[in-house]
């Protein structure tokens, strides 16, 4: 069997693209699966001990201390051996339950029975999944300020750069390069907002989510509010009313929220690419590249095409996890398990994506003499600021007038100004028409990029 490397591993998230998703393998791997459930439990169990109510479960500041080092301290040694514990039990998280009760301290012997206590194993794997969103979060949110800096240094620099817009792939109404890329930026920035200001769920309350086994117990401890304070120690929110599992609405909102920002910045990706094609956008030249086997001429927009490619893979697995997890069989079945194992991969595509269009963002410079060009090339766009000044004045069938001159037909400056000059309306507005090329008539555009 051939050993595990980026050459031979079956996904290329953890081969080909190997370094650009190695932030995501502390988080999203089996060992950042087990490690948050190493550390979900000893909070449980360290919460346990600090309960008044609850005098049978009580350690010292060095026991504390103890149990502390084993969750923060947690390396893959220890993953294998929760691994090879899972080998005997065939049990996931209660391989997790006998691993930190053969790592209490000693003299914690009475603590063996509350590690685990009152929980199902949803308690620990919510949580533990939920910590594992909020890390990758983190990962996927540096990634995306990059790319925010990188796109907003590119709006400053094109901000009154004249460009000719192109509706239905038809020449239209100029505008900036500038303006037309912070539409994205502004795009982008409200779609992070979004996935920024999502909640993460969790809850621990038992195996039908109603507190039996511990109000059994120890009816005298305020459970939901031990669970509480669990659970908004590690800055998730507490979902107080569920079945056997946290019901992952939570999860599929952020999903959801996570596949509209893959979708505008797949948009802006299209965009630059066309801007590419049409040679608006310059890329820059890098030593030893090769663009295509058999034209040396080529240098392509791998990196634009790259990302879109791995945006729709990424929207595909968090479509379908958005759809899927929130839907479980009364109190719980079982599918949602290996599906959420995926969640990785979601993040992991987005992550390529996200990079790649870094990439590509750096190697773009904007090309003034082609924009200026198709410009000067287009003089019928001029037609929309004409019949809009005559219909000002009046001047009748102003509109037909404009798209009888220039539908469909090779229009120039001399024969605009002819026009132009032939219009009954006052001399001062004839001048501003006159004064107007495609390059000028952009509006606010520039100032619009502030917004």
């Amino acid at each position: 069997m051939l050993e595990l490397s980026p050459l031979t591993a079956v996904s290329p998230i953890d081969g080909r693209y190997a370094d650009k998703t190695a932030p995501l393998r502390e988080v999203f791997s089996e060992f950042g699966l087990i490690r948050r459930r190493v550390q979900v439990e000893i909070a449980w169990l360290l919460a346990l001990c600090d309960e008044p109510r609850l005098p049978q479960a009580h350690c010292s500041a060095e026991d504390r201390a103890a149990l502390l080092a084993v969750a923060d301290g947690f390396a893959l040694a220890d993953a294998e051996r929760v691994k090879a514990i899972e080998a005997t039990t065939r049990h996931d998280v209660k391989a997790v339950e006998y691993f930190i009760r053969e790592r209490l301290p000693q003299g914690c012997a009475h603590l063996a029975e509350f590690v685990h206590f009152a929980c199902t194993s949803e308690d620990i794997n919510n949580m533990a999944h939920a910590l594992q969103l909020r890390d990758g979060l983190a990962i996927l949110r540096e990634a995306r300020e990059r790319l925010d800096a990188a796109l907003d240094a590119l709006v400053r620099d094109t901000r009154a750069l004249p460009m000719l817009a192109h509706t239905h792939g038809q020449p239209a109404s100029p505008t900036t390069l500038g303006k037309e890329l912070a539409v994205h930026l502004r795009r982008l920035r409200a779609q992070a907002a979004a996935v920024d200001a999502l909640p993460l769920p969790a809850k621990m309350n038992g195996a039908v989510g109603n507190y039996n086994a511990h109000a059994a117990a120890a009816p005298q401890v305020d459970w939901p509010a031990l669970a509480r304070r669990v659970i908004h120690g590690f800055g998730l929110e507490q979902n107080p009313l569920t079945t056997q599992i946290e019901n992952h609405d939570g999860m599929a909102a952020l999903f959801d929220a996570l596949q509209r920002w893959n979708t505008v910045l797949l948009d802006l990706d299209r965009d630059i690419w066309m801007y590419v094609s049409l040679r608006y956008l310059r890329q820059k030249l890098v030593a030893g590249e090769v663009g295509s086997s058999t034209m040396p001429h080529k240098i392509n927009p791998i990196d634009f095409e790259n990302s879109e490619g791995n945006l729709g893979l990424a929207n595909a697995i968090l479509g379908h996890l958005a759809r899927k997890l929130p839907v479980s069989r009364l109190q719980r079945d079982l599918t949602d398990s290996t599906a959420i194992r995926n969640v990785g991969a979601g993040f992991a595509h987005t992550l390529i994506a996200t990079l790649s269009t870094l990439r590509g963002l750096g190697r773009m410079t904007p090309a003034p003499d082609a924009l200026a060009a198709d410009l000067d090339a287009n003089w019928e766009v001029l037609a929309e600021p004409i019949q809009t000044v005559m219909r000002l004045y009046g001047v009748p069938n102003a509109y037909e007038r404009l798209k009888a001159l220039t539908r469909g037909h090779a229009i120039g400056r001399d024969d605009l100004h002819a026009f132009i000059r032939d219009l009954p309306i006052p001399d001062d507005a004839k001048a501003r028409l006159l004064d107007l090329t495609p390059a000028t008539y952009v509006g606010l555009a520039a100032d619009l990029c502030d917004l």
